[in-house]
């Protein structure tokens, strides 16, 4: 019986990813501790791990994230995962790089509302940071562009490798079962692959949010037409990742919409024109959980102390 789908990797749109290659380990080991340090954040408890959890699924599975003084985000905070592959970063794509993209929340008042000043201070104050930041970087002073430099390092290793689909691709025929391979067939045949694609499965284009219907929303944000000021580029927005989907709920830049299933319609009736009947529905959400891939193990890391040099935390100040 000949299988349902026989795709090699090179007649395939959606790439494997392969595990990454980490060459400035003492570069990718600082980012991490300044990861998950809230003393970056103006309040000290807010770190860039609180709203991309890499111990979960790379983002913070809420609607929008929390910010400084429970300022409630206006977009839906996607997962570092895989981010790596993207084009450019954040949903309107107003980052070229990550290093570019690693600046911005810290001194977006509406999410850890520092300043980069104020970060420079901070790990300047605490001598072991010093010493690292001179292992790494060869520096007697801290400056943000080092820290930009080595969060980005780090990011570039939260990759998520050898997902069942992966195996597939490189020729184990177990890996997925037949539900699965239908599902990626349909995936593929009715043009979902024109966007989603590449090694993230997506992150490789932007496109209009809306193409045979208006996506029903109250969130505010309108894409790259926000930055641009073209009224024909509102709800125009970065294609998402699907790597690793069934884990990044709530789903969308507003995070409205809770199921696989139920995205899969929408994106089925006003992206494509397209009404899926239950059971594809099914077989493409059974597709997409094979997009799945290992997690990076990571060690919590050891935080050094800080001194009484070091600025002190203001929770409770709105400005």
């Amino acid at each position: 019986m000949a299988p349902v789908v026989a795709t090699a990797v090179k007649d395939s749109l959606i790439k494997p990813i392969d595990a990454p290659e980490i060459k400035e380990p003492a570069k990718v080991e600082l980012g991490k501790k300044l990861w998950f340090d809230t003393r970056l954040s103006k309040s000290g408890a807010l770190s860039c791990n609180s709203c991309h959890n890499v111990m979960t699924s790379g983002t913070d599975n809420l609607t929008s994230s929390i910010g400084h003084g429970w300022a409630e985000g206006p977009i839906n905070s996607p997962t570092v995962y895989n981010a790596v592959f993207n084009i450019k970063q954040f949903w309107d794509g107003r980052a070229d790089t990550l290093k570019a993209q690693a600046g911005g929340p810290i001194e977006n008042p509406m999410e850890m509302a520092s300043t980069h000043e104020h970060v420079v201070t901070v790990l300047n104050s605490i001598p072991e940071y010093q010493a690292e930041f001179k292992k790494a970087y060869n520096v007697d002073e801290v400056t943000i562009d080092q820290v930009t430099d080595a969060i980005a390092l780090f990011e570039e290793t939260l990759v998520t490798p050898n997902s069942r689909f992966d195996k597939w691709l490189r020729g184990d025929e177990t890996a997925i079962n037949d539900e699965e391979k239908k599902g990626y067939e349909l995936f593929n045949s009715v043009g979902c692959t024109a966007c989603h694609n590449g090694p993230a499965v997506g992150g490789t284009s932007f496109q209009k949010f809306g193409v045979y219907g208006k996506y029903m929303t109250k969130n505010g944000a309108i894409g790259v037409g926000g930055l641009t000021k073209n009224k024909d580029e509102e709800m125009v927005f970065k294609v998402p990742t699907l790597r690793n989907i069934e884990m990044t709920y709530p789903y969308f830049h507003d995070g409205a919409v809770n199921t696989l299933s139920e995205a899969v319609d929408i994106m089925g009736e006003i992206q494509l024109d397209k009404k899926f009947t239950p059971e594809e529905n099914a077989q493409i959400v059974a597709f997409l959980r094979t997009l799945t891939g290992e997690r990076p193990k990571l060690e919590m890391p050891l935080l050094p102390n800080s001194t009484e040099k070091t600025p002190r935390p203001a929770p409770f100040k709105k400005k």
